[in-house]
């Protein structure tokens, strides 16, 4: 039994551009945003309020809410790293965030310089705050299967990394393959033992695509039951303290997948998320990056362009 809707959370504008060292103006951001709501996509993480010097292709995280589009049904959020950020995010008026941890103790030393432990009492009074201030929290779990330093993850840490997460008050958490590395067996070992004690409702998986394997792993979540699925237009991603990492899956290719699958991607009564439209979004970023984007949809689309020409 396959679930008959499906959500996506579009993570282009944060995790997939967050890694480009191209500049990408303010507007031209904007432009994608626009054009991931024209597609019909109604979660949107539209940037971080990380520090600047870290990642200085998010710095205008600010400016950049304050011009998002009004989008009836459109839900946009930001990752917030710590309260600095946080405090930033309130001012911004945005009233969703994103906090995160990892299911590695090497990796989030290496991504926030602080042990697991550290990290969730570090988002304690993050979370709190926020929920207090009105916003709604979302957490992610990183390094869920395999970890570029300690490789295989143990699924009893992820379990008990997720449950601490919801402790906080987030209302969801995504279940994270940072480097792309899990196959649908881990998919189905590991977030199944999560299952076990977890409402299903509430989680998120999040895949990479490195190894090509992002889709079979939706279809091991589906059978799961997963109803919620991360995605990046033009499978554009990767992550700075993850070495080896490749690109989000890809949003369009997410998209036909489903479509083929007959499950629903719109909300109740809507039309379902639009695959051309989000190719045209993807293409936004495209012609300022200049260069090829990594999803199937959109090597599909390049050959088709090069068959006509002939």
């Amino acid at each position: 039994m396959l679930p008959d809707r499906v959500r996506i959370v579009e993570v282009g504008p944060r995790d997939g551009l967050q890694n480009e060292l191209t500049p990408i103006s303010t507007e031209g951001k904007l432009q994608f945003v626009r054009k991931l709501v024209a597609a019909g996509l109604t979660q949107i993480e539209v940037t971080s309020f990380v520090n600047p010097k870290r990642v200085p292709q998010l710095a205008d995280a600010s400016e950049l809410i304050t011009e998002l589009p009004s989008a009836e049904n459109v839900t946009f959020s930001a990752l917030v790293p710590n309260e600095k950020g946080l405090d930033r995010a309130i001012e911004s008026g945005i009233n969703r965030i994103a906090i995160f941890t990892a299911a590695s103790e090497t990796f989030t030393q290496k991504n926030i310089g602080m042990s697991i432990d550290e990290s969730i009492a570090t988002f304690a009074p993050i979370a709190k705050r926020a929920i207090d201030a009105g916003m709604s929290v979302r957490g992610y779990v990183s390094t869920c299967f395999v970890c570029p330093y300690e490789r295989e993850i143990s699924k009893d840490r992820v379990r008990d990394v997720t449950a601490k997460l919801f402790d906080l008050g987030v209302d969801e958490v995504a279940i994270s393959d940072t480097i792309g590395a899990a196959v649908p067996t881990d998919v189905l070992e590991t977030v199944s033992f999560v299952l076990e004690k977890l409402p299903v409702e509430r989680i998120a998986l999040h895949f990479h695509d490195t190894y090509g394997t992002a889709l079979a792993n939706v279809v091991a979540g589906l059978e799961l039951g997963v109803t919620t699925f991360d995605a990046s237009a033009g499978g554009l991603g990767g992550c700075p303290f993850a070495p080896g990492a490749a690109g989000n899956l890809a949003t369009e290719d997410l998209v036909y997948l489903l479509d083929r699958m007959k499950i629903q991607t719109g909300l109740a009564g809507q039309p379902g998320v639009d695959l051309g439209k989000v190719i045209e979004a993807a293409s936004v970023v495209a012609r300022v990056l200049n260069r090829q984007l990594p999803s199937a949809q959109w090597r599909r689309l390049q050959a088709d362009f090069a068959a006509d020409e002939v």
